[in-house]
């Protein structure tokens, strides 16, 4: 995998488990952080910022890691994996982050075709 590619993946994650804390952790603790970015223990010059409860904290720092370590070069996404790194329970986690967070997007997409601002 590329650095860019890398780059782009984490940014995604984030943003979609970032979707996800503000709809469904509303009242929970936030803190607002931000991580440099390291892809095979080269340190990117590229910072993530996020205001996250700890349970989407750990999410995200559990999809960093697994990003870091796949193995493919050509890296496909995670769900059409041959190989999947995740444990069951966290791809259940991962993956009902992702459908909320997509549809969530989704949703506004259409919603800014019809309310022209």
């Amino acid at each position: 995998m590329t650095d860019e590619k890398f780059i782009h993946d984490t940014k995604t994650v984030l943003k979609f488990i970032q979707i996800y804390c503000d709809d469904k952790h509303k009242d929970a603790l936030k803190k607002e952080n931000t991580t440099k970015l390291v892809y095979r223990d080269y340190n990117l010059d590229v910072n993530v910022e996020y205001n996250l409860c700890s349970t989407c904290r750990d999410t995200f720092f559990l999809s960093y890691q697994k990003l870091q370590q796949c193995p493919h070069e050509d890296k496909p996404s995670c769900r059409k994996c041959p190989k999947p790194c995740y444990e069951r329970a966290d791809w259940k986690t991962v993956a009902k982050i992702m459908k909320h967070s997509g549809m969530k997007q989704g949703l506004l997409k259409i919603k800014k075709l019809f309310i022209k601002s």
